[in-house]
């Protein structure tokens, strides 16, 4: 069991490396989200998912803004 938990780790790890990570505005909506579930009633991770969503979003829409005006 441990040896297959192991594989499944260094799997995952090894595709993280792989993958480019495009986190503008999720790391910080993560933590807001997070905080704000968890003070408004012991929801931190339904907050954190909602937070990531919004930064993503907030990101993406900044993103393009600023490739309109150029």
């Amino acid at each position: 069991m441990k040896a297959i938990l192991g594989g499944l780790v260094l799997s995952l790890f090894v595709i993280m490396m792989v993958v480019p990570a495009d986190a503008k505005g999720c790391i910080e909506g993560v933590v807001v989200g997070g905080a704000a579930g968890h003070i408004a009633g012991h929801h931190g991770l339904l907050g954190a998912a909602a937070g990531y969503a919004i930064g993503h979003h907030e990101a993406r829409k900044n993103e393009k803004a600023t490739q309109n005006q150029h």
